[in-house]
């Protein structure tokens, strides 16, 4: 199963331990690895033997790289059921949409590489735990897609401009960077892993939310985290300063300008400002328009809007060209259909932001 589901007997109560398992993939979410977890998190959410639930990945290399893209463009180019690209992100986000609304704690686990959808799995747990070799980013912009699976939510809540910044160039955070934003919660050391399953199996959970959440919380602030001396030095602290200056303005196109012209002699920088430079324009004004447009918004509201976001660019084409480039023929070389920020008319960026769904319909909507 690429989804494996354990229930651990404690003292009193059960936790739910949902692994992600395909380590060969970094446990890219393919649909039927979202289905397996949807239905188990259902089970768990009625179970009242299970008192908490523990989402990790399975190996060492990934939580989870995000979603299975080379199952989506093969989604995409097919003309038997054009409804399935839709039915892939109404899929994941409402398994997103669970973890957040989950009526029991979260823990979630990370180490490796938490990218895309695992960061909208990872961001909706009570409770984020990583491991010091974790590296976070959202690099929606270089396949022309956009930060979505929640991410109008968590980057609108990050210091200054952060959140624009991640979502225009694909910033990629080290575990003191993500501890720093509020990304994550505690580090932990990878070997001490079991030995926190071990001690979670050591309590007596009564069922109770509010009991077990605060009895998980003392625990959690009790267990051995790293010497942060021993973390990776933080990206953002040598950069923030830059970032914000910079990012700062209200027209995307000068605060564009304004980046890749900057002289920073940083290799981190240099790598952010390529991802930028050569990243989707159309996902450029999406980055900036969906940002703006959910700082007032309910985080159902903002599902709903991201999952019209991400209908429209599946039936655009440039979803489709830059997967095709980065994970199908591997050129690296995609060509957008426009190839400058300021050259993509408005109507095309308002495209994405039709409303398409009624309460009644809203595919958020938990049972």
């Amino acid at each position: 199963m690429s989804v494996e589901a354990q229930e651990l007997a404690c003292r009193e109560g059960h936790i739910g331990l949902l692994t992600l398992n395909s380590p060969a993939t970094l446990n890219a979410l393919s649909e039927s690895m979202i289905e397996q977890a949807q239905s188990t998190l259902d089970r768990w959410a009625r179970d009242d033997r299970i008192c908490l639930v523990v989402l990790q990945g399975a190996g060492d290399r990934a939580f989870c790289a995000g979603g299975d893209i080379r199952e989506l463009y093969d989604a995409i180019i097919d003309p038997a059921d054009p409804e399935k690209p839709a039915r892939f992100f109404t899929r994941e986000y409402r398994l997103d949409y669970s973890i957040h609304r989950f009526p029991k704690p979260v823990v979630g686990i990370a180490r490796g590489v938490v990218m895309g959808g695992g960061l909208g799995l990872f961001s909706g747990c009570r409770y984020r735990l990583v491991t010091p070799d974790i590296t976070l980013a959202m690099p929606e912009i270089a396949i022309g897609l956009f930060p979505d699976v929640g991410a109008s939510w968590f980057l609108n809540r990050l210091p200054g401009r952060l959140g624009l910044f991640m979502g225009l160039t694909g910033a990629r955070l080290n575990a003191t960077d993500t501890l720093r934003v509020g990304l994550a919660d505690l580090a932990i050391l990878p070997e001490d892993h079991d030995n926190l399953l071990a001690r979670l199996q050591e309590e007596r959970w009564t069922g109770s939310t509010a009991a077990d959440d605060n009895r998980l919380f003392r625990l959690l602030n009790q267990i051995q985290t790293p010497d942060y001396r021993a973390l990776p030095a933080s990206q953002l602290e040598q950069h923030e300063q830059f970032i914000a200056r910079l990012s700062s303005g209200d027209e995307l196109p000068e605060i564009v300008d304004q980046l890749l012209s900057a002289e920073v002699d940083s290799e981190w920088w240099n790598t952010c400002m390529n991802t930028l430079r050569t990243g989707c324009p159309v996902s450029a004004w999406l980055v900036w328009t969906q940002l703006k447009k959910a700082q007032q918004m309910s985080l159902r509201d903002i599902f709903r809007m991201e999952l019209a976001m991400a209908s429209e660019c599946t039936r655009r084409p440039d979803l489709k060209e830059g997967i095709r480039a980065l994970a199908i023929d591997k050129d690296r070389n995609p060509r957008w259909s426009y190839e400058r920020i300021a050259d993509v008319p408005e109507a095309v960026v308002s495209a994405h932001f039709v409303p398409e769904w009624t309460d009644e319909t809203d595919p958020m909507r938990l049972e």
